[in-house]
């Protein structure tokens, strides 16, 4: 049985009556990799700032593993790591003894953790190197192992690999599996590259003005994202009802625009071009494609214009 390790109901922040995050609900599981997807200022650091306690929310209840009261949500903000707004690190000191700051402040006890830490994250031989001589790939290596000195269970990371070269984007990447995969820490990480996070979630959660428009599993996603005939005509529902009473077709979409996505009979367009055309249909477009985690957003907030 799946184990909810944040839960949000109606969560709602508004900023002089402009609404950033709109009655939110919100699941994920133990051991998920969750993408959270939205353009800029859709409200994906508004949400994660919320449920990491760094932002109040207006409305709405936030459960954050099992616990929802003001001590039980510190309680278990205790046992999350995040990388939210970029850590401040001493530009004089070097990695160690920037997280030896931050382990006696934190008060953990074991002193053997930084050195753990920086060979989980790559970054054991930088010796006396000073944090302002790091590359951006090296600072943010350092944050998040800033979010671990204190072994979370939960990891929230707003664009952690935003300006990244592709080498920083692959390293970090497969610290986070490895997180995932060797300690079972959930991951909640939004991202302006979506090509990458469909390579590391295991579900997602598509927020658009505020409002969750979808949440749904790397699994369900890929089947929807499987090549499909996709055909525009002038009347969408006279479409689907064809596709559906006489054709026998039971997977299908219809999007805004008059477009419609089949998944059934990929290999016999003439049929459906037959069948659309000899019912009155006007047939404009009929294509096969393969839609991507971009393309998918896109369609599912209406099209490139809300991009």
């Amino acid at each position: 049985m799946t184990e909810a390790v944040i839960r949000t109901r109606n969560l709602t922040k508004e900023y002089q009556r402009n609404m950033a995050v709109n009655s939110v609900d919100m699941e994920i599981n133990k051991g998920d990799i969750y993408g959270l997807v939205g353009k800029n200022g859709a409200g994906k650091t508004t949400l994660l700032r919320m449920i990491s306690g760094l932002s109040m929310p207006t409305g709405g209840e936030i459960e954050l593993m099992n616990e929802t009261s003001e001590s039980g949500l510190n309680k278990s903000r205790m046992r999350t790591g995040c990388i939210i707004e970029t850590p401040s690190f001493f530009p004089y000191l070097s990695a160690r003894k920037n997280l030896e700051y931050y382990r006696i402040q934190r008060g953990i006890a074991e002193e053997n953790v930084i050195q753990d830490t920086l060979k989980i994250v790559g970054l054991e031989d930088t010796g006396k190197k000073k944090f302002k001589n790091f590359s951006l790939g090296m600072k943010q290596r350092l944050g998040l192992a800033l979010a671990i000195m204190s072994s979370p269970d939960l990891l929230i990371l707003d664009e952690p690999i935003n300006g990244l070269d592709p080498t920083g984007i692959v390293e970090f990447r497969d610290i986070l599996l490895k997180l995932n995969r060797e300690r079972n820490i959930t991951i909640v990480i939004s991202s302006h590259i979506l090509s990458e996070l469909s390579q590391l979630a295991t579900c997602y959660g598509f927020i658009h003005d505020g409002r969750f428009v979808e949440q749904i599993s790397a699994k369900d996603l890929e089947e929807k994202c499987k090549s499909c005939l996709v055909v525009k005509v002038d009347n969408a529902e006279k479409a689907a009802v064809i596709l559906e009473k006489q054709l026998g077709c039971k997977r299908f979409e219809v999007l805004g625009g008059n477009e419609i996505r089949i998944f059934d009979l990929m290999d016999k367009p003439e049929v459906v071009s037959k069948a659309l055309i000899e019912n009155g249909v006007l047939l404009y477009v009929l294509n096969q494609i393969g839609a991507n985690l971009e393309n998918y957003f896109i369609d599912l907030i209406g099209g490139s214009k809300n991009v």
